[in-house]
This record gives C-alpha cells, sequence and structure tokens, in this order.
C-alpha cells in the first residue's frame, strides 16, 4: 500500500479535488494527491484545451484517444485532469500550458514548477 504525502496545495491550504468525472489523480480519487513511487508526480490540476492535448500527443502521451480496457474515456477541452508536474512545465516552455487550479494543485509540483510559472497559468 502507498501512503500519500500530506494533502497541501501550493498555496499552503488543504488540497481540494481536481475532477470527479473524469476521475482522475493518480489514486484515481479526484485529487492530485502523490506518494514517493509516483514517479512522473501527477500533481497540477489543469484544465485540458485543444491545444495542450495535441502537444502532449505530439509529444508520445495520448490524453485524448480513449483506453476503454483502462477505463478511460479520453480527455476533452474543458477537463480537469491531475497532469506531471514536469509535461506542465515542458508545455509551458513550448507556449501551450494549460489554465491550472492552484488550490487543487499539490505542493510537491513545487519541486519542478516554480510558483511563479503555475499563478502565470491560474485560472484565477
Amino acid at each position: 500500500m502507498f501512503e500519500k504525502d500530506p494533502s497541501e496545495n501550493v498555496l499552503g491550504g488543504a488540497l481540494e479535488a481536481c475532477s470527479l468525472d473524469p476521475m482522475t489523480g493518480y489514486f484515481r480519487n479526484g485529487a492530485c494527491d502523490t506518494c514517493a513511487e509516483d514517479r512522473g508526480s501527477h500533481t497540477v490540476c489543469a484544465v485540458m484545451t485543444d491545444e495542450f492535448l495535441a502537444f502532449s500527443k505530439y509529444v508520445g502521451n495520448d490524453l485524448s484517444t480513449p483506453a476503454p480496457q483502462y477505463g478511460f474515456a479520453g480527455l476533452k477541452a474543458g477537463d480537469h485532469w491531475c497532469l506531471c508536474a514536469a509535461r506542465f512545465l515542458q508545455a509551458h516552455d513550448e507556449g501551450c500550458a494549460p489554465r491550472v487550479n492552484l488550490k487543487a494543485t499539490h505542493r510537491r509540483a513545487l519541486d519542478v514548477v516554480p510558483l511563479a510559472v503555475l499563478k502565470l497559468h491560474s485560472m484565477d
């Protein structure tokens, strides 16, 4: 059994849910909770855009195509999803980062993405 890191967001408050539909998160509990075994650091709660989904597919992580064998319906623009922190930073560097829900982004994202970058893309 994996032990979750404390559920604190990047602003220092309680981590809020990212999405229950589609169900997201490393633990598939709707939150961007994480643990030591979460090598990808699925900690950034982002709002999908067509531009980001195309970028993600281009760099090898197709999030838009359904994979029924895994119970995955595929994402569409407007869906909220716990992204890998490094993929988010890469999208930022390429100019196609999606908006971020800071209250639902786990503090561990700060190990990879500076808070200033997250705030630049904040949906608030």
